[in-house]
């Protein structure tokens, strides 16, 4: 499998031979095996992933069918389209760690929200995108239609309605190379994100109803019947980078299915990989080694595991290099 692999993965290849680069190295090929068996796989997206420009990698690895379903929290999903449209108005501040108190005052009267050395506008990039779901909401609330978070973005980005605002090259934006695969994007806990205050402050003046969102519960339905559609004989594949809802909320749906649907004839998980900087700690979710997945009955014993103890900003975009042939 490594015959034509471009210079990126080349260099892995003879640099990545122990510790958290060898666990890299291992589960980049296990993926890819993953891929050749045949299942499908799932990333998810926890941290601020968006704002950190995985989508230049993401996006390619969308279009290559080579993830089928992303679970992401809201920041990920609203913060994709955020750097689509308003990239030119970030700011970076590389000595963030020197910033005072008065400093980071200074940040928000400017309206600049900051996301450790990047700061999101809050004009530019917020307030213009809520126009745009606004109306979408309004739309399917007048209607008495209801969709799941994501498709309100893939409604406005395959509309056209922002094609002139691009500020990057759409082909760097995961979002909307899911949208235009029409993949689904599982959102637990969407509500604790910018957009979903904005939805919130509109239910409040009872000018949209809040059932024109579908819930977290919806969600888990959802992810019940894909999964059960497209797990094929060995299950689907499970790639985490962070820790949190984001991995947490679809992990469930394997011993859901088992344990309270009574379902026998379901595979668990085929793959397992965690990125993260959590230390294995005490009651940590992020921080639990994969091996305890088995007891909640999310793994069993012969599951691929990998867990890569460092930055996801610098070991996703390299396991992504690897599949691409990069």
């Amino acid at each position: 499998m490594t015959n034509n692999k471009g210079p990126v993965t080349q260099f892995m290849l003879r640099h990545y031979k122990h510790f958290n680069a060898a666990a890299l190295v291992d589960a980049a090929q296990a993926y890819e095996e993953q891929l050749v068996m045949g299942n499908k796989m799932m990333i998810t997206l926890a941290g601020a992933m968006s704002t950190a420009e995985l989508g230049k990698s993401l996006a390619e690895m969308i279009r290559q069918d080579k993830v089928h379903i992303i679970t992401c929290t809201g920041a990920n999903l609203e913060e994709d389209v955020f750097n689509l449209v308003a990239h030119d108005y970030y700011k970076r501040i590389p000595n963030y760690r020197d910033l005072s108190p008065q400093d980071e005052q200074k940040l928000l009267e400017a309206h600049f929200n900051r996301v450790t050395d990047t700061c999101i506008p809050e004009a530019e990039a917020m307030r213009h995108i809520e126009e745009f779901l606004y109306r979408a909401w309004k739309k399917a609330d007048d209607n008495n239609k209801r969709y799941f978070p994501y498709e309100y973005f893939y409604q406005i980005l395959l509309s056209g309605e922002l094609d002139s605002k691009y500020q990057i090259n759409a082909k760097d934006s995961w979002l909307l190379a899911a949208a235009q695969k029409n993949i689904p994007i599982i959102v637990p806990g969407w509500e604790d994100s910018t957009c979903g205050n904005f939805f919130a402050s509109y239910c409040i003046t009872n000018d949209i109803k809040p059932v024109t969102m579908k819930s977290g519960i919806e969600y888990m339905m959802f992810l019940a019947d894909w999964y059960q559609k497209n797990c094929g004989q060995n299950g689907v594949g499970f790639f985490q980078i962070g820790g949190g809802i984001a991995g947490d909320f679809p992990i469930c749906v394997v011993p859901m299915l088992h344990q309270d649907l009574q379902l026998e004839n379901v595979p668990m998980w085929s793959y397992f990989c965690q990125i993260s900087d959590s230390t294995t700690s005490y009651g940590s979710y992020s921080g639990a080694v994969p091996n305890e997945k088995i007891t909640w009955g999310k793994l069993n014993v012969e599951t691929p595991k990998f867990i890569i103890e460092s930055d996801a900003t610098i070991v996703a975009p390299l396991i992504f290099a690897y599949l691409l042939d990069w």
